[in-house]
């Protein structure tokens, strides 16, 4: 390969900072500011180096044909009852996003309630919240455009399909919880932030400001009302960082209002007695009571009988159990356990037709759903067809029908149906993908022993008769964090690698993901961290051991915080891989905590501004700060949006600045160091499917090139 050349990067060498004592340089500051022109500029410069590569490759566009052939099938979710209709939502294959569509019974003929796709010509306006009035009267949904995390939320007469004139700015990470009189609704949201409030393009500029989110406050929004009529009825000036969740209770007597402060499962739950208040005038004035007013645990509403609180939690149990507190006594002492903790891990659960409990528990890695009553006493399980995942559930306290769609890495998605009355499923609607064959492709999983002897599984997919030669192509994918599991899911473009370039997918459940519950979790954050990048490099090494591959054929993939386990696996081990995609990857571990939402991740990760231990474990693994000569990198492909405001995209941009200056130019670094900036995308939620199938053609054709690896037509 011949060497690339460049961008020749700025480097400020005055930006210097002092972490307890270490001083630490910063010479790439300058790229945080997304809307500098000098930023736009290098924005540009090194999507054309990036292109240039890309383009070069003679199967991009090949592989952008298979990916977008077999993409083109419709995906369903699964129905849900509000009010007298049925609602669900479809793509028809290839819509940039899925459409909402209604009818009047299940065998009804659908018609088009919401499409989003006529909001923004290129498919960048994506419909983030839905929640309808108990009656079923009105829908208010939120629109969240470019990939933003801001929401916008508008209101839809269900009847007539036309929007009423209110709208409200400036939601984030809010849910929307309707009083059973259809009057209104509470909601949460932010102030602006500053760096907006005189922008005149606030619109489209929203979500690529890096301002820190702070000041979460529940508001009530009458339907027909301005926002700036709202009331504020709950707000914490004293903690700015709190973010707020709503929710009415099933029988809508209660408001729970729960309180997290980072990204660990563990919240307050308070609530409030909205039979005490006579008219929205008065909410105002709501009486919270603290039932939890503490971080110890996590505790998630489920359903209550009149003032008998049923709650899911991990409190004293790592894999999670259910608690019945009678708020009328609340004494930890009157608490009644309903589902012990299992040795499988509790990950959600659901009450429906007035006294089912549908839990979905989780094996090594395998869902299953299994039923219970309110005292917790078994009414059996429900089966899956084989190995995979429970990726939506619908069914509600009022329903008699519980809907859930099951998905593995062959098995595209199958809507089912349980009938209460006979304890049978039957297949609601089928995915067929016309020519894709599963019979055609095998799947495993395997388990490996890890640096401290700890035993991790891996699931594997490849082709029907693959030879463990040590010569196959792997892609290893891994997350590891924020108690987030991995599970079975499917995905064409993963296959069109397997398919096309003869490739084996290997998933490795590392520690800090939830796959065994918080034990599991806890094992790989903070001072633990390094135990789930010890795992993924395990994962690789087993995989070279035990004759899949070699390290000149292996390639690294992983998002989000999956992007930093990838910067922080090449930066400690860059000979074991050939090929590394980073995707909006967290990767300055000294100043995540600055920008939008990332303080909320300091429970995973530590803080380096507050604690002299924290900084120094991080200092020793930051992706950026661990960037040597020395060794050949494997080839490098960053991607990011320039609307992420989740993961700001300056991880990125300053990442591989050092990367291409520590290495760019060095005689023995024959692989690409590139980066990819996407325009109006955020962090992947809502990102129409044109981009979505472009960015992972680029991905594959990337991985294929700089692996050597042919394409098979």
């Amino acid at each position: 390969a011949t060497q690339l050349a460049y961008p020749g990067t700025h480097r400020d060498e005055t930006v210097q900072e002092d972490h307890f004592g270490k001083t630490v340089s910063d010479p790439y500051r300058w790229l945080e500011n997304p809307d500098a022109p000098e930023t736009k500029a290098w924005v540009e410069e090194q999507n054309a180096v990036s292109e240039t590569f890309l383009s070069s490759i003679e199967y991009r566009e090949a592989i952008k044909k298979r990916i977008t052939e077999t993409y083109d099938y419709p995906k369903y979710s699964c129905p849900f009852k509000r009010g007298d209709n049925f609602f669900f939502h479809k793509n028809e294959g290839l819509q940039n996003q899925a459409v909402m569509y209604k009818q009047t019974s299940l065998v009804g003929e659908p018609t088009v309630f919401l499409d989003p796709n006529v909001l923004e010509k290129d498919g960048t306006a994506a419909i983030s919240l839905i929640s309808f009035s108990e009656s079923g009267a009105y829908m208010a949904f939120g629109v969240s455009k470019s990939g933003s995390d801001w929401v916008t939320i508008h209101i839809r007469r269900v009847d007539t399909g036309t929007d009423l004139p209110d709208v409200l700015e400036w939601a984030k990470f809010s849910s929307v919880a309707w009083t059973h009189d259809d009057k209104g609704f509470f909601y949460t949201r932010y102030p602006p932030p500053k760096s907006l409030e005189d922008a005149n393009d606030n619109e489209t500029k929203r979500g690529s400001e890096t301002d820190s989110n702070e000041q979460h406050k529940v508001y009530y929004h009458t339907v027909g009302t301005s926002q700036s009529e709202d009331i504020l009825v709950y707000e914490r000036p004293d903690f700015p960082k709190w973010l707020l969740g709503v929710e009415v209770t099933d029988d809508g007597r209660y408001l729970v209002i729960t309180v997290y402060e980072s990204t660990a499962p563990v919240n307050r739950f308070f609530y409030a007695d909205l039979q005490e208040t006579d008219t929205p005038i008065q909410l105002g004035h709501l009486n919270v009571v603290k039932l939890i007013d503490n971080f110890e645990a996590e505790y998630e509403y489920i359903t209550n009988e009149d003032t008998r609180f049923i709650v899911k939690t991990n409190l004293d149990a790592p894999k999670s159990r259910v608690l019945q507190i009678d708020i009328a006594n609340a004494d930890k002492e009157t608490w009644k356990e309903v589902l012990p903790e299992s040795e499988n891990v509790l990950q959600y659960i659901s009450c429906v037709k007035q006294d089912f409990l549908v839990a979905n528990y989780m094996s090594d890695v395998k869902e299953e759903l299994y039923l219970f009553d309110l005292e917790g006493k078994s009414r059996g399980m429900i089966s899956m067809p084989t190995l995979g995942s429970v990726v939506e559930m619908r069914g509600r306290k009022k329903d008699t029908s519980l809907f859930y769609k099951f998905t593995s890495f062959l098995y595209p998605g199958t809507i089912f149906q349980y009938d209460f009355e006979t304890h049978k499923s039957v297949v609601f609607r089928a995915t067929e993908i016309q020519g894709f064959d599963p019979t055609q492709f095998c799947t495993e999983q395997v388990f490996y022993t890890s640096k401290d002897g700890t035993r991790i599984p891996m699931f594997t997919v490849c082709k029907n008769g693959m030879k463990q030669d040590g010569t196959n192509p792997v892609l290893l994918y891994g997350y590891g964090g924020f108690s987030i599991s991995i599970t079975p899911n499917f995905s064409v473009f993963r296959l069109v690698f397997v398919e096309k370039l003869g490739g084996i997918l290997a998933i490795a459940n590392i520690r800090g993901g939830g796959e065994y519950g918080e034990d599991w979790h806890k094992a790989g954050i903070l001072d633990r961290k390094q135990n789930g990048f010890d795992d993924f490099a395990a994962a690789a090494q087993f995989l070279i051991d035990s004759k899949y591959t070699n390290s000149e054929k292996l390639a690294i993939m992983g998002g989000s915080n999956g992007g930093l386990l990838v910067g922080a696996s090449i930066t400690q081990r860059p000979e074991l891989f050939q090929c590394a995609v980073s995707q909006v990857g967290v990767l300055d571990l000294l100043r995540f905590h600055k920008f939008t939402i990332g303080y909320m991740w300091c429970s995973d990760y530590g803080n380096p501004s507050e604690d002299k231990d924290q900084f120094e474990t991080l200092y020793k693994y930051s992706p950026l700060h661990n960037i040597r000569k020395g060794k050949e990198y494997p080839a490098l492909l960053l991607t990011t949006g320039d609307h992420d405001d989740r993961v700001v995209p300056l991880h990125s941009f300053k990442f591989i600045s050092q990367v291409q200056h520590t290495l760019g130019r060095e005689d023995y670094q024959k692989n690409p160091l590139l980066i990819r900036i996407e325009t109006k995308a955020g962090h992947g939620a809502g990102k129409p499917t044109s981009k979505v199938i472009e960015e992972y053609a680029d991905i594959y054709a990337f991985i294929g090139k700089t692996l050597g690896l042919a394409y098979t037509s």
